[in-house]
């Protein structure tokens, strides 16, 4: 259960972070005025509604730490890591499939250049090992433009 004095301070710090004052915090949200200082008093309870106004916003503020005060705000670096990996790599992916787009393979083809084998394999060791931390990765496979894919699974050593 959400506890109504424990939310308000942490609205509050959400605030003091973005160095809002109370009405312009809940302008930026499209709410009443009124509910933020009720939901800073204690007097109300946050809705659903209301909750998910703040996380949609605000992209720093981590539902669990907003509820309950787990977690950490802003949301930790691990996250924007994640996402700079991903992009890195969609990035990366695409400059590959590039390279094989002009060729004519069959459907479930596989085969490859040498070349493309080389950005490939590049692409997942550096994945690999920028992501040791944050999972462990078993299979990447890697669809191309003209419906051709490539499957690199990890080796047991």
């Amino acid at each position: 259960m959400v506890n109504s004095t424990d939310f308000g301070i942490r609205i509050q710090k959400v605030m003091d972070f973005y160095a809002l004052s109370a009405s312009s915090f809940a302008d930026h949200m499209g709410v009443g005025r009124s509910s933020i200082s009720h939901i800073l008093s204690g007097r109300n309870k946050p809705s659903l509604d209301f909750v998910m106004k703040i996380i949609e916003t605000y992209t720093d503020v981590d539902l669990e730490w907003l509820l309950y005060g787990r977690g950490a705000f802003p949301q930790s670096t691990t996250t924007s890591k994640k996402n700079e990996i991903k992009n890195s790599l969609h990035t990366e992916v695409e400059k590959a499939s590039s390279l094989s787009t002009s060729k004519d393979h069959d459907l479930f083809s596989q085969s490859t250049t040498s070349q493309e084998e080389e950005n490939i394999s590049s692409i997942a060791s550096a994945l690999s090992s920028e992501t040791k931390a944050i999972s462990t990765i078993d299979r990447i496979v890697i669809f191309y433009a003209d419906g051709t894919f490539t499957s690199y699974e990890k080796k047991n050593s």
